[in-house]
């Protein structure tokens, strides 16, 4: 027996080894290569910041991924593969630009203060605007009505972020502001919330709705409401600069808002729950559910319980902070127990014909929703 076949009997540790130090050599290529790439972004994100351009450039970025696909199909590459690895550095860029800072679009305003700014999403918009170059105080419960009522006496902005339960009753008991001074709330549900503010502030008013957690990377490509309140045109210039930090600004009336939240946000939170709740009942080994599961059924899964690693507190108050949302619940449990009747009753085509008619309401987003979802699993799996 020779000693290639005694250590190696296939003969293929050396050749192996080479090409695996030839693999190390070029992801070494790869890190530099990521690195210089932030670095050029970095350039980027100062003269946007100087010249008041927003961190998101939606056609550029459109136009980049195109060109890049065609490229990577002449080059015998996944286009889709290409894409994957460009987004997620583009992400990376958007979360580098964030600190690069921002151009103030309201140069001669005074100080902004924020109520509630040590919260998450207070202390969020209080840095943003820091970095957009504005004089940025906090407002907490400890503070005196002394102490209020001076930070409040020449603020340009104020921004109220407290749990949707107190919002009401802050705005409410807030000393008299400025006449010109923007008051502004970032809370999830609108009419009640700007009834306060228009009656609390004879001046401008706007109601914000982020429509993300505080724990994003950059606000790049995410979304805000904005309701508007009194005199739009004294808050045009807040709406710019949160564009200028990459975000889109989506405005809709306080009607309309709630009533949408309540789907997006009321309706689904409660599901969640009753979903969580039901399998906790169940008892099933949650390893094992984990272990069985396809793509698809362990991101709903993690979807799920994500919920529960989060303030109880806050979701009630998510799902019950509009008077409408337990009508709608309602609703759907009315709904929830039709389709039951359906396998009650064997009823097989009376269930292909809800599912059609079902598909029909979503319409041309039913195949984009299967195409983006693809891309959603296949991530997914790759990190499992």
């Amino acid at each position: 027996m020779t000693e290639r076949t005694a250590g190696d009997p296939s003969g293929i540790d050396a050749p192996l080894a080479d090409l695996r130090a030839r693999i190390d050599a070029v992801d070494g290529e790869l890190i530099e290569l990521l690195q210089r790439r932030l670095a050029l972004v970095s350039e980027v994100g100062e003269i946007k910041g100087r010249h008041g351009v927003p961190i998101y450039a939606p056609e550029r970025e459109k136009a980049m991924i195109a060109a890049k696909r065609v490229m990577a199909q002449e080059r015998g590459l996944s286009p889709d593969f290409i894409e994957d690895i460009l987004r997620r550095c583009m992400r990376e860029a958007y979360t580098h630009e964030k600190n690069m800072g921002f151009t103030r679009q309201a140069p001669d305003l005074g100080p902004v203060v924020v109520v509630g700014g040590r919260g998450r999403m207070g202390a969020l918009f209080a840095r943003m605007l820091t970095l957009s170059g504005y004089e940025v105080h906090v407002l907490e419960r400890e503070d005196s009505p002394a102490d209020a009522a001076r930070m409040l006496a020449g603020a340009g902005l104020v921004v109220v972020s407290v749990p949707i339960k107190d919002t009401v009753r802050v705005v409410s008991e807030l000393p008299t502001l400025p006449a010109d001074a923007l008051l502004v709330d970032l809370t999830s549900t609108k009419r009640e919330v700007m009834a306060a503010m228009l009656a609390a502030h004879p001046g401008p008013v706007l109601g914000l709705h982020p429509m993300f957690g505080p724990d994003v990377d950059s606000l790049a490509k995410q979304v805000v409401a904005a309701v508007p309140g009194r005199d739009p045109e004294a808050s045009r210039w807040l709406v710019e600069q949160i564009r200028l930090w990459g975000a889109r600004v989506h405005e809709v009336s306080a009607e309309d808002h709630d009533a949408a939240m309540g789907l997006i946000q009321a309706l689904r939170h409660f599901s969640t729950f009753a979903y969580g709740w039901h399998l906790s009942q169940e008892d099933h080994d949650l390893g094992e559910l984990l272990t069985l599961s396809s793509p698809i059924y362990r991101l709903e899964l993690v979807m799920v319980g994500r919920l529960f690693a989060q303030n109880p507190e806050l979701y009630y108050d998510i799902i019950t902070a509009s008077p409408d949302a337990l009508a709608l619940i309602e609703r759907y449990h009315g709904r929830y127990g039709e389709a039951i009747e359906l396998l009650r009753q064997g009823d097989r085509e009376g269930f292909v014909a809800r599912f059609g008619q079902i598909g029909e309401w979503f319409g041309e987003h039913a195949g984009a929703f299967l195409a983006e979802s693809r891309t959603l699993l296949a991530h997914a799996d790759a990190n499992r």
